[in-house]
């Protein structure tokens, strides 16, 4: 004797394999991989900090001068616009090498400190205004 179960017209082959795929729906709809979250300007100026602060502060004077020239030009130049992660780079790069005038020439702590904060609050909206 065979016993056919059945619901509303359909039987239960057909109950579970639809429940099998509302499952699967929902475990791969809510594995999706998020975005990572977007870095605010601070935290990547930070993360560069972190990134070029040993090799900044092994520099002479001419491999600043070279960075801090090589800056001014393209800076002026119109007709190159530098990513938010070459803009930030370079005034991240001035900003620590100021940081550690500071610390060579005790005199020179306060304005080379000042001069750290003055480069790390340059914004990259800003210098794209300046570039129209």
């Amino acid at each position: 004797m065979k016993i056919n179960f059945c619901i509303f017209g359909i039987n239960m082959k057909k109950i579970i394999q639809l429940s099998i795929l509302l499952i699967l729906f929902c475990i791969v709809s809510f594995a999706q991989v998020k975005d990572k979250p977007v870095l605010t300007d601070g935290d990547f100026k930070e993360t560069l900090y972190s990134k070029y602060k040993k090799e900044v502060q092994a520099f002479n004077k001419n491999d600043f001068d070279k960075l801090f020239f090589d800056f001014f030009q393209i800076q002026g130049d119109k007709k190159i616009i530098l990513t938010k992660e070459e803009y930030y780079t370079y005034t991240v790069k001035i900003a620590i090498y100021s940081e550690k005038l500071g610390l060579l020439y005790k005199t020179q702590k306060e304005e080379s400190q000042k001069a750290k904060l003055e480069w790390m609050s340059k914004n990259y909206q800003d210098y794209l205004q300046s570039k129209k």
